[in-house]
């Protein structure tokens, strides 16, 4: 796909993507749907606002009613979606920082388009084959208000709130300015925590924090732990479909291992779960360890979704599945992420024990990644020759599912193009932290070299 990346399409505004792009996205994907009513959401980004007005007036175009929500987490409007029975576009960037935006497109059943859907959207807009109507038959918007709330009472009815009560939490959040502060104190709060909140004023200019739920953006959120005796730390990416943690003592705790944690409560023997190609040793260990399946995938969460469908189409049981970035799918709640979900199912288990105590059996990984940012495709070329001509020369087993990923038994280095950013990802995790640091950047050294000479 030309367009659409991992995680639907995003860019700078008014330098890569702006309001024109986002008007003929919406005029391909109302005419792919056909329907009669598509319901728009936004997070709390400066521009969102401009790129909805656009989304819905490329809507109206080809004769589609238009549901205005306002700002709400992409589950909330997910959650929309499935019980209006109406497609649905997000406009976000996610983690991206403030100066990008974007677009994700939501089908009637609540869930991010597949693939194979996405392309035909793509076809459209590409070909500019949009259906326009006259003037006497373009659509109609209308304001939705109460989404918010809707989207909590949904929450409540889907967790064990009694036992999260009970075990009287305090919970620290940080929705980082995004979208799930208008949601996530107000639901944690109703089930009876306490909590306590930095940076949860929604600011589309993310003053406290970048919006991505990485460890150099989260300090205030450790410390805030660690000064009001929390049992937990909870933070949110822009669009509130994550959740990273930080452990009762105030330490962060690496998403690799709150996804291995989690499917460990979920999975049992011949279950299967889905991560991308970027998984950890910490799941790969808790699926040996039960007798369950994993199933791969490039990266980002338009893969997952396609791939837990096929699977549960074949008749395969699929209780969880994500990323260690903090997006993890509970299928039988929604083929959705959920970063209010995700927090109150940790609840669960932490008002059972310790956070520290539930995530140790995963300590024993260390992880590293960086970023290489490029200019120009050629560029991003020579850096992934480079990454293919370093696992030729290596005794390394290569898996080329997304980008390369070279795996030494102990210790496995993987690079790869961002979806949705001019960045070469690189990943790197081993038992010795000094290990990992020396694949990384070995691979960084080799990437770098191919750059500057492209």
């Amino acid at each position: 796909m030309e367009v659409f990346g991992s995680s639907g399409t995003r860019g700078v505004v008014n330098e890569s993507l702006g309001p024109e792009f986002l008007l003929r996205v919406a005029k391909a994907a109302g005419t792919v749907w056909n329907a009669d009513r598509v319901a728009i959401a936004r997070d709390t980004r400066k521009t969102g606002r401009m790129l909805a007005d656009a989304a819905a007036s490329g809507l109206a175009s080809v004769g589609t009613d238009v549901d205005r929500l306002g700002i709400v987490p992409t589950p909330g409007l997910q959650a929309y979606a499935e019980r209006e029975g109406v497609p649905a576009l997000m406009i976000t960037a996610s983690h991206n920082p403030p100066e990008f935006n974007g677009m994700k497109l939501i089908g009637p059943d609540g869930v991010e388009l597949s693939v194979a859907d996405l392309e035909r959207v793509e076809e459209h807009l590409l070909a500019e084959r949009f259906e326009t109507v006259s003037w006497d038959r373009t659509g109609r918007a209308r304001s939705v208000d109460g989404a918010q709330r809707e989207y909590i009472d949904q929450l409540h009815a889907a967790v064990d709130g009694d036992l999260i009560a009970d075990a009287d939490l305090t919970v620290a959040l940080d929705p980082g300015h995004g979208a799930g502060a208008l949601t996530s104190p107000e639901f944690f709060r109703e089930l009876g925590c306490r909590v306590v909140t930095v940076n949860s004023q929604p600011d589309g200019h993310f003053p406290g924090r970048d919006p991505e739920p990485v460890p150099e953006n989260l300090d205030d959120l450790g410390r805030l732990v660690a000064s009001t005796d929390a049992d937990i730390g909870i933070a949110h990416d822009g669009d509130a479909d994550r959740a990273i943690f930080y452990d009762e003592r105030g330490e962060y705790v690496e998403g690799d291992a709150t996804f291995a944690a989690l499917a460990a409560a979920e999975l049992s023997q011949d279950d299967t779960t889905v991560s991308a190609v970027n998984v950890s040793q910490r799941l790969v260990d808790v699926v040996q360890s039960v007798g369950a399946t994993l199933e791969l995938t490039p990266i980002g969460s338009t893969n997952i979704i396609s791939r837990i469908r096929d699977l549960r189409a074949e008749g395969a049981t699929v209780p969880i599945a994500g990323e260690g970035n903090g997006g993890v799918f509970f299928p039988d709640y929604r083929l959705a992420r959920d970063g209010a979900y995700i927090g109150a199912r940790f609840l669960e288990l932490v008002a059972e024990r310790p956070l520290s105590e539930l995530v140790s059996p995963y300590d024993d990984y260390y992880n590293v990644r960086l970023n290489i940012e490029y200019d120009t495709d050629d560029e991003c070329r020579a850096m992934l020759t480079a990454a293919e001509a370093r696992a030729q020369g290596s005794e390394a087993a290569l898996d080329a599912t997304d980008g390369y990923r070279l795996d030494y038994g102990d210790a496995w280095v993987l690079a790869r193009p961002s979806g949705t950013e001019p960045l070469v990802r690189i990943y790197a995790e081993a038992r010795e932290q000094a290990r990992a640091e020396e694949l990384a950047e070995g691979m960084r050294a080799a990437l770098d070299a191919a750059r500057t000479d492209a």
